[in-house]
């Protein structure tokens, strides 16, 4: 059975930093692109950064270029989303997900399996 399970999210400050994983199951991580994604109250699903399957490189949004960062092991089945500097704007529910194909966008049509998200508040 295919699983994604998100952690890390949680309360931080401005300014502060987390790192989300999502851990996945039912499927070799190698052979996939992933992706997360946040949706914040009333707004659409906003991709944030990809990574394409093997060594394929990756991809991060220009809102948060600099301060996000998608990293994976597939050693592991685990991938990560790395965020810095982080501001109240960043508040969202947090979902990481995978596609087949070595492509890797930031819409989410492509993505054929979710896991359940994970909620980033960002407050002082």
């Amino acid at each position: 059975q295919v699983q994604l399970v998100e952690s890390g999210g949680g309360l931080v400050e401005p300014g502060g930093s987390l790192t989300l994983s999502c851990v996945g199951s039912g499927f070799t991580l190698d052979y996939f692109s992933v992706a997360w994604f946040r949706q914040a109250p009333g707004k659409e699903r906003e991709g944030v950064a990809c990574s394409r399957l093997g060594r394929g490189g990756s991809t991060v949004a220009d809102s948060v270029k600099g301060r996000f960062a998608i990293s994976r092991d597939n050693a592991e089945n685990t991938f990560y989303l790395h965020m810095t500097n982080l501001t109240a704007e960043d508040t969202a529910v947090y979902y990481c997900a995978k596609k087949a194909g070595s492509s890797c966008g930031l819409y989410p049509p492509p993505y054929d399996f979710w896991g359940q998200g994970t909620q980033v508040t960002v407050s002082s």
